[in-house]
């Protein structure tokens, strides 16, 4: 599943430190987040999300036809 964190993440001219202290995660799980290789919970999803003041989807974008049920 491909995000757009590191986007807004920029837009609102945050760091990753910050963003993983206000959603009460590490750094290293932003980094794995932005890179693609983690996928979060809905819960984490959802903070992420509010956060950026977007819907889920305009964060998270599902490919359709991938395996990643």
């Amino acid at each position: 599943m491909k995000n757009r964190i590191r986007e807004f993440r920029d837009q609102f001219g945050l760091t990753q430190q910050y963003l993983a202290d206000k959603l009460g995660v590490s750094r290293q799980t932003i980094i794995s987040l932005e890179s693609g290789k983690y996928n979060p919970s809905i819960f984490l999803a959802y903070g992420i999300a509010k956060t950026f003041g977007r819907a889920i989807e305009e964060v998270f974008i599902f490919e359709e036809g991938t395996d990643e049920f």
